[in-house]
């Protein structure tokens, strides 16, 4: 048995959530691999909105159990505020989520860092959530960083303080920035009360056994492509590897156990924070998107910057995580537009790529479009992709032969039940 592999193709926010919720039937284990509650995926079901950032998006389906990896960092205070949301459902949460011994701890001194250090960027700052994310990845590539196997030490407090310690004389060199410790520390110190309580596992040996022993396990991943440390638009990424090679590192599964990538991305593009966009829409129409979209980040509650669909963008993500699957989020954003563009090419200093380059930072990328007639139809009703309008169908058949790789999945709707088959047709 290989472990299935489910990410975003874009910048984030495509939709993840939903269709690991969609699929979680289909599997024994649902596994974090990396990321931390910078991410923000939703799940709307039975009427009601769910928003996840560190517990997988399986957790609301019965007999599945549910992975916190190692590659995973967990700001105990915020995991808690989830756990209680989770509580008037009335069911069993410790029974369907272990946590992996292994997983790095946000301390309340790496909000702290993160906020002083953009303050500090002033125009240059990369967008970040101020979760704390960075820094802790920092202390842990420093191997300075807590773990959740640290929280059952008898010398925890030792470590804790040693590394606040550590983290205060840095904050001095930002003179400028002011902030009292105690209110962050007080509420962090209780939560990790509550996170004691959940089951700590070595989760490598976790997710081998359960591979061993046949189970079906999907890989969630959190972020998109466009944001990974190494193959993202650096220096605007979040901290960690968001591609299919950060589950091997995030979950301790070999590459040899890897199975099939299911892509998501959405029917045009999005981002939050700084950085480029090479067919970012600062007009009438990327408002438009926003407002159909209701585009706005579900961690920050920042607007989303909005654009049409990127081909050589996402051929360099399929490229690069070795997608096998895709799955088209948002289709019904589009139900109302007379005609949709997608970028086939960039024009950059007079010459013609049909691949993400290197330097996009740093030049003036002008997208080539073809344009597509709409479809102009309601499609949020929609139980079949056979009665999908014509041009809906056009469209997907043009981004799959382009894309080289079949859409198994068109989302019309925020709904688990607003899912639409395409494997027949791919």
């Amino acid at each position: 048995m290989k472990v299935d592999v489910l990410l975003g193709l874009q910048w984030g926010d495509e939709g993840k959530g939903k269709i690991v919720d969609v699929l979680t039937p289909e599997y024994d284990i649902i596994a974090r691999f990396q990321g931390g509650p910078n991410a923000g995926h939703t799940l709307e079901f039975e009427g009601i909105k769910h928003v996840l950032h560190t517990i997988p998006s399986g957790i609301f389906r019965e007999g599945v159990m549910n992975l916190v990896g190692n590659g995973v960092v967990i700001d105990p205070v915020i995991f808690q505020a989830e756990l209680e949301k989770l509580k008037p459902f009335n069911f069993d949460y410790k029974a369907r989520l272990v946590i992996s011994k292994k997983a790095h701890l946000i301390l309340p001194t790496h909000r702290l860092l993160d906020a002083a250090s953009e303050a500090a960027k002033g125009k240059d700052k990369i967008g970040s959530t101020l979760k704390g994310i960075g820094p802790t990845y920092m202390d842990k590539t420093g191997r300075n960083g807590l773990r959740v196997g640290d929280l059952f030490s008898p010398k925890f407090m030792e470590k804790y303080n040693a590394l606040v310690e550590k983290h205060k004389t840095i904050l001095d060199h930002y003179p400028d920035f002011d902030y009292d410790i105690s209110e962050y520390e007080t509420p962090w110190m209780k939560a990790i009360e509550v996170l004691k309580e959940l089951k700590a596992v070595d989760s490598e040996q976790f997710i081998n056994d359960a591979i061993k022993a046949g189970k079906k396990i999907l890989a969630e991943g959190a972020q998109g492509t466009m944001l990974d440390i190494d193959f993202g638009t650096y220096p605007f990424v979040t901290s960690s590897n968001t591609v299919t090679a950060g589950t091997c590192t995030g979950l301790g599964v070999a590459p040899t156990k890897i199975g099939n990538v299911i892509g998501i991305f959405k029917a045009y593009c999005t981002r939050v924070g700084s950085g480029p966009f090479p067919t970012e829409l600062d007009d009438e129409v990327g408002e438009r998107i926003r407002k159909e979209g209701f585009e706005f980040g579900a961690t920050t509650g920042r607007p989303r910057r909005c654009g049409w669909v990127d081909l050589p963008q996402l051929k360099y993500a399929i490229m690069i995580n070795g997608v096998s699957e895709l799955s088209m989020m948002k289709a019904d954003v589009l139900d109302k537009f007379d005609t949709i563009r997608v970028c086939t090419h960039y024009m950059i200093d007079g010459e013609r790529y049909d691949y993400f380059p290197y330097d996009v930072n740093d030049v003036e990328v002008t997208p080539i479009y073809e344009d597509f007639k709409g479809w102009n139809c309601d499609t949020t009703k929609l139980s079949s992709f056979d009665d999908a309008p014509k041009e809906l169908k056009d469209y997907v058949l043009y981004l799959e032969r382009n894309l080289e790789v079949p859409i198994t999945v068109v989302s019309v709707g925020p709904d688990r039940k607003q899912t639409l088959n395409n494997k027949v047709l791919a």
